[in-house]
């Protein structure tokens, strides 16, 4: 650069830089003004501003706004969401995995917080809390479960950051007992049962898919194949999903390399995405059969879709939810959380089974579970809807249908055998948990000995003597003995004291144990395990004439 084109830069410089820094702000107070935006969304700030300016009472606008939001989301699907901050903590805990707490499982008896189980290496149980205790006071304050304002509120007391303490008072055998607990990190058990059906036949619960399900699950798995199971039956119902890579995980297990597990598809077609198997599961020789009702959401909907496309498990019960939409966690600048809906999801052969929905008219979406009870769908497989116009083929040829949920290979109907105008009154007065409970706490030190279920049923008194005592209790609390309707319904009534007798001795996976031995379900699946159906390529049970 020569000396004189040196000098006319100098000169010129500060001129330049000064137009440029002029020129900018201009065109940041361009951009920013309010005529730029779009109709709607100006109109939607003049609507603030008038009612911040002229309502009759003063208002909070941030409160307001806050308010708005979820409102605002369901006018685009009904599974967008608006987590706001002082509740995000609470809405992660159950997918993270753990919580911080004292580590005890309670349940409400006559106003008192009755302890039924005490985690195992838990805050509680290090200090010598045991199940039976009657919480009467936190932090030095006798307290009643009605006036803390119900359960949730008991929780949030209990529960609290890693390394916090909390003083409760407990009432044992009679005497006041105090204990200091210092919280710590408690693990949410997503698996709710394991266990084996027969000597080669295990059983898993899976509750939602949370960051540590696929783990509690392999290693449920893994138990169980030690103890010689070969077959598994997948319990899903009621699980309303989670993490869709957790699903995809433990799909994985049972898949051999090169098979579709999931696929995704959003508004930008270069963030599609198709999940292949990568052939390292333990299990892809294991025969299974997977339990859905119309409750398996979500994630359960990719487990049941990738194993039956790709004929890989017979999926058994009622018709799923029907959830194919995909959520992206986003972090808003105060810290709460969008939850947006930004991809659908296809199973294997192509199907989309989310099911029907009007944007705005979230109740009318939860009331078709409802309609499918009205309807008679919930009895009758002839009832359900199939939609013929989106039928696709398994990797083996057989028929499903997309557009509402994953419907079942054998259909199970709900099964409503027991159920009288008698069990219903005792049912709904909380009486079958009132009853159990106080078994358990009575018997305690005698129940406190047994480790197994077989145990527990040997202790237990027959069956006609606990369907009495039932009767006389029930009658005590309000609900007289009709003994007509007792004994269409005492199989039911007997098994789910016993179920519930064991949850409060020897915890939730006892419960399912008993609870299972007169689930249809439960009893199909073995039916079609050991019948050869469940074989793979599975046979094709849509089309008989394929053989």
């Amino acid at each position: 650069m020569t000396m004189k084109k040196y000098k006319a830069l100098k000169y010129w410089l500060p001129l330049i830089t000064a137009a440029i820094f002029m020129l900018g702000t201009l065109f940041g107070i361009w951009i920013s003004r309010p005529a730029q935006l779009s109709d709607g969304r100006q109109k939607l700030a003049e609507l603030f501003e008038i009612i911040e300016e002229n309502y009759v009472d003063t208002v909070d606008i941030d409160s307001l706004i806050e308010k708005s939001l979820p409102g605002i989301l369901s006018c685009l699907d009904p599974h967008s969401a608006y987590i706001p901050l002082s509740e995000l903590e609470d809405a992660n805990s159950e997918l993270e995995g753990s919580f911080g707490g004292i580590g005890i499982q309670f349940q409400v008896y006559r106003d008192t917080v009755c302890v039924v189980e005490v985690i195992d290496g838990g805050p509680s149980e290090k200090v010598g809390m045991m199940p039976g205790d009657r919480i009467i006071a936190i932090d030095g304050k006798p307290f009643s479960v009605k006036e803390l304002g119900g359960d949730e509120e008991v929780r949030n007391r209990l529960r609290g950051k890693n390394g916090t303490k909390v003083s409760l008072t407990v009432l044992r055998n009679g005497k006041k007992i105090n204990f200091d607990i210092t919280r710590g990190n408690i693990p949410l058990v997503t698996v709710d049962s394991k266990y084996m059906l027969d000597d080669s036949t295990g059983y898993v619960r899976v509750s939602r898919f949370a960051k540590t399900t696929y783990h509690e699950f392999l290693n449920a798995l893994s138990e169980l194949h030690h103890k010689g199971a070969t077959d598994f039956v997948i319990d899903l119902r009621g699980n309303t999903g989670g993490y869709m890579e957790t699903a995809i995980l433990m799909v994985n297990e049972f898949l051999p390399g090169g098979k579709v597990i999931v696929g995704t598809r959003g508004r930008d077609a270069d963030n599609d995405q198709m999940v292949i198997s990568d052939g390292n599961g333990a299990f892809q020789d294991a025969r299974v059969a997977v339990l859905i009702d119309e409750m398996s959401a979500s994630s359960s909907e990719i487990f049941s879709g990738a194993l039956q496309d790709n004929d890989r498990g017979l999926i058994i019960g009622r018709r799923s939810f029907g959830k194919g939409l995909v959520q992206k966690p986003i972090n808003l600048t105060d810290g709460s959380e969008l939850r947006l809906t930004v991809q659908r999801y296809f199973t294997p052969s192509g199907r989309f089974i989310q099911k029907e929905y009007k944007p705005g008219d979230n109740d009318r979406y939860e009331y078709e579970i409802y309609e499918r009870y009205r309807s008679g769908e919930i009895m009758n497989a002839d009832s359900v809807k199939l939609h013929k116009e989106l039928m696709f083929k398994t990797e083996g040829g057989r028929t499903v249908y997309g557009g509402g949920g994953i419907m079942p290979d054998v259909f199970v109907p709900n099964d409503t055998t027991g159920i009288t105008g008698y069990y219903v009154n005792v049912f709904n007065a909380g009486l079958l948990q009132k009853f159990a409970y106080e078994y358990a706490d009575l018997n305690r030190t005698t129940l406190h000995k047994v480790k197994t279920v077989n145990e527990l049923l040997r202790q237990l008194p027959s069956d006609n003597v606990l369907l009495s005592s039932f009767a006389h209790f029930a009658a005590s609390n309000g609900v007289p003995a009709r003994w007509y309707y007792l004994n269409l319904s005492s199989t039911l009534i007997v098994t789910q004291l016993k179920a519930l007798i064991a949850r409060n001795v020897l915890g939730v996976s006892a419960y399912y144990e008993i609870e299972n031995s007169i689930d249809r379900n439960i009893t199909v699946a073995m039916d079609k395990l050991k019948s050869g159906e469940v074989d793979f390529p599975i046979k094709a049970i849509n089309h008989p004439e394929k053989k």
